[in-house]
């Protein structure tokens, strides 16, 4: 009489008699480690997640996902960035999946079909917390807060929340309906906002402390930064993103034929494309920084995105890099031209880095405006106490300022904010710190994790799939506000999501289990602690890695016997 086992038919007591993993000097361990993408992502998104639950039809998970860390999916997927995508290791093998592409998709799906985010309202004796500033900053520490059972209270200066992403994001990047609805919704999960209430003014940090646990600030920054040549002020100076938030209110924009604007970030790509879109026939962008391309370090490149660049350029925007104005020419206190040099950085061997001007490389260009988009610093109205004259608050990594216990900052106020999905995940790291705080907790770091590295996937089990894209309106028919950038439609964001190789993280292709000589990988009917659908029978594993070695996301690793 036989049995059957895990491998074949055999008698009893033999094949299973004989524990051969006795023999090993190494066996064979799941170790889930993020993707690329993951740790790329300044909003804190596991993007893998997500695809694997799209590529296998699950729409409303995948976005709930995305949202236990960015509430704000349907504006991100159109603003960001995507670091992620310049770090996805497909890029490698044939081209990046298009992460943001799917984020944008269950955005709007989620504002298409009313998916309700996964929060319940807080209990009418839970804790009070603050929150100043509806930016994405402010809304996102608003919403984790609200996650974790807070009673939150959202303060604006503004009527409506939504911050500089209303302000000063033109609509054919982001248009506003969208905008309007991903924030109703939000704020209709059980967030109190009150509007019209300008820190200094209508209330002041005192106040907010003395009535509520734990105070976030989001106020970003709303004071432009002083410019002169030389001490040369044009008489009618305008400043870019005074100038964006007036046109985006009221429709106003300034008449000229010729414009110069300073500065290499969005709003000085913002503000270009605007005035072209205004009939401006010449709209110059001069910037001490590279544009940005293959071969150029991330530090000398133009803080814009990349692909907003290529769209000023396509729209006929003129762009020079590498240059600083000398001087302004006047004609009284108008401006009709400008001087411009050419610069470069030089780094030293100490790590400073200086600017150097090259002599010789004078040039006078005929403009009739000078705008400069230089940046901004935080407004101290109201908070002059936490900023010691400082342009930005220094807080911890985690968002506590130190020496103001229960105080916390985010988004643009700190130094190094400047795009939608960081405001993101400060939002979401200040609002876990305050938890913490609230908890008579310690604060918790960061922990840096290592990411699946391109060399640690096995390819043979992956075919080459072109990146699906979605339309794009053609230079000459971007006059309006229409949005430029269009979204996947369904099939084409699940076929993207299958274009994930789903870098240190099982998806159940069953190789482990079906290559093992000794039959030592059970599958299991449901997930093992791990998450995964396999186990080890170590007992009959020799540790000859072949299960290592054929997976094809990274997920085993091959580990010394101890």
């Amino acid at each position: 009489m036989t049995e059957l086992t895990r491998g074949a038919f055999a008698h009893p007591g033999t094949s299973l008699a004989f524990k051969t993993g006795s023999w090993r000097v190494q066996l064979p361990v799941h170790q889930h480690r993020p993707a690329p993408c993951h740790n790329a992502c300044p909003a804190g998104e596991d993007a893998q997640a997500y695809l694997g639950l799209l590529a296998t039809g699950q729409a409303q998970q995948a976005w709930e996902t995305i949202v236990s860390a960015n509430p704000l999916p349907a504006i991100t997927g159109r603003v960001c960035h995507h670091p992620c995508e310049s770090a996805c290791n497909r890029g490698q093998y044939d081209e990046a999946v298009g992460i943001h592409g799917v984020e944008r998709f269950l955005g709007d799906e989620a504002i298409r079909l009313g998916w309700a985010y996964p929060v319940s309202r807080p209990a009418a004796d839970a804790r009070k917390v603050a929150v100043v500033g509806a930016g994405p900053a402010g809304l996102s520490a608003a919403y984790h807060l609200l996650r974790a059972g807070y009673r939150v209270s959202l303060f604006d200066s503004l009527p409506e929340a939504g911050g500089t992403c209303r302000m000063a994001i033109p609509p054919y990047r982001l248009p506003r309906s969208v905008l309007d609805a991903e924030v109703g919704r939000l704020l209709a999960a059980g967030i109190d906002f009150r509007a019209q209430q300008q820190l200094g003014r209508d209330l002041s940090l005192a106040e907010l402390r003395q009535d509520f646990g734990a105070v976030f600030l989001a106020p970003g920054t709303q004071k432009n930064r002083e410019w002169s040549i030389d001490g040369a002020v044009p008489r009618d100076l305008h400043v870019g993103l005074d100038l964006l938030k007036e046109w985006m209110t009221v429709g106003s924009m300034i008449q000229a034929t010729s414009v110069a604007i300073i500065g290499g970030g969005n709003t000085a790509v913002d503000m270009a494309r605007v005035l072209r879109r205004c009939g401006v026939p010449q709209v110059h962008i001069i910037t001490h920084e590279a544009l940005p391309g293959a071969g150029i370090p991330a530090d000398d490149a133009m803080r814009a995105i990349p692909r907003e660049i290529a769209q000023a350029q396509e729209e006929g925007v003129i762009i020079h890099p590498h240059r600083g104005i000398r001087r302004l020419i006047l004609r009284g206190e108008r401006v009709v031209g400008v001087e411009m040099v050419h610069m470069k950085k030089l780094r030293r061997p100490d790590g400073s880095v200086e600017r150097v001007v090259f002599e010789g490389t004078e040039t006078v260009m005929h403009v009739d405006q000078v705008i400069p988009a230089i940046g901004q610093q935080v407004d101290d109205t109201g908070l002059a106490e936490l900023l010691h004259r400082q342009a930005f608050f220094a807080p911890d990594p985690q968002g506590a300022l130190s020496g103001h216990p229960g105080v916390f900052v985010g988004g643009d106020a700190r130094p190094g904010g400047g795009s939608v999905s960081a405001a993101v995940g400060d939002g979401r790291r200040g609002a876990l710190a305050m938890d913490r705080f609230l908890r008579g907790m310690a604060a918790q770091a960061d922990v840096a994790v290592t990411a699946v590295g391109f060399e640690q996937l096995n390819l043979n089990y992956f075919e080459s799939a072109p990146r699906g894209e979605a339309p794009i309106l053609p230079p000459e028919q971007r006059k309006g506000q229409e949005e430029i950038e269009g979204g996947l439609i369904a099939n084409q964001a699940r076929q993207e999501a299958e274009r994930c190789l789903s870098c240190g993280n099982c998806f159940a292709c069953d190789n482990c289990w079906t290559l093992c000589p000794d039959s030592a990988v059970l599958k299991t009917t449901e997930q093992a602690a791990d998450g995964s659908h396999y186990v080890f029978d170590y007992d009959y594993c020799k540790g000859c890695g072949l299960c290592a070695k054929e997976c094809p996301c990274g997920y085993i690793t091959m580990e010394d016997e101890a």
